[in-house]
């Protein structure tokens, strides 16, 4: 069966503000208040957790705090877990094209490097959890992302072909795991790393899910 593969954080819904928010919780509770901002770091927080405790000790001048990023990561993970969904909201036209891509005879899943547990949560608070036959996250297998064998293992749940599958995402990570499957990548320009995904070659590009059912046909029939 043809298969496509979404990445979650910024290709499917955009995650930004209450990851971000999750973070300023660890801030605030270390009594530096709120360090990041929505507006102006919101790439950083679909790069997960680790990414954005880094930036925020960096912004504080306390460099690149090892222990104390380990420390703060499952506290940002805990605060994040009870507030999953304040701000979260898929982007526009996401139902209809995962609705007409099953339709058309494809499975669809999705491949995040963000823990399985909270994307699960996630994705049935938002109440799509049964749109997709696979979920597959960071720490299903010992490895994620760029490598495929979490790519592979989607594709296998969704009861697809990996020949004929392709990955849709938002970032150079995404585009390094199709390439390390041998598939080929779509990459949204709608998040926020809308300004470069061309710059990394994936094999299309896509400016709204209303284009998806054609850009996926042109690449994998």
């Amino acid at each position: 069966m043809r298969t496509v593969i979404f990445d979650l954080d910024g290709t499917l819904a955009d995650t930004g503000a209450d990851l971000i928010a999750a973070a300023n919780a660890c801030f605030r509770d270390l009594g530096h208040g709120d360090v990041l901002e929505v507006a102006r770091d919101k790439g950083t927080a679909l790069r997960g957790g680790r990414a954005m405790l880094t930036l925020g000790f960096e912004r504080l001048g306390m460099g690149t705090p090892e222990d104390l990023i380990k420390e703060q990561y499952p506290l940002l993970l805990g605060h994040y877990a009870k507030a999953i969904r304040v701000h979260t909201a898929f982007y526009p036209g996401v139902e209809r094209a995962v609705a007409a891509l099953r339709e058309g005879g494809y499975a669809v899943g999705i491949c995040t490097n963000k823990p399985e547990a909270l994307a699960e949560a996630l994705m049935v608070q938002l109440g799509a959890r049964d749109w997709f036959a696979s979920l597959v996250g960071a720490d299903t297998l010992p490895v994620r992302k760029p490598d495929p064998a979490p790519f592979f293992l989607a594709v296998e749940r969704a009861g697809g072909d990996r020949k004929r599958s392709v990955l849709v995402g938002d970032t150079k990570t995404d585009r390094d795991t199709a390439r390390n499957a041998g598939v080929p990548s779509v990459l949204v320009t709608f998040g926020p790393g809308r300004d470069s995904v061309r710059d990394l070659a994936p094999e299309a590009t896509l400016d709204h899910f209303d284009d998806l059912g054609r850009v996926v046909a042109g690449l994998i029939g």
